[in-house]
């Protein structure tokens, strides 16, 4: 499983799913569990939903100076 998910969008999704998860534990919602996905994303490095469509946000070697 090739990396497809680069720093910044990492930090984001790790940011945006504690905030879901918290949002659910504090209305005592279900929902919250929604927040676990953005969070084992980027935590593994990998998005599914990119691999159809052929995205990535990390850096390539050519990117690297």
């Amino acid at each position: 499983m090739k990396k497809n998910v680069g720093s910044v969008d990492k930090i984001i999704r790790f940011l945006l799913g504690i905030i879901i998860v918290v949002w659910g534990i504090v209305a005592q919602s279900w929902w919250g569990l929604i927040g676990l996905v953005p969070i084992f994303t980027a935590t593994i490095n990998w998005c599914p939903l990119y691999l159809p469509f052929g995205i990535s946000t990390c850096k390539t070697d050519g990117d690297k100076k």
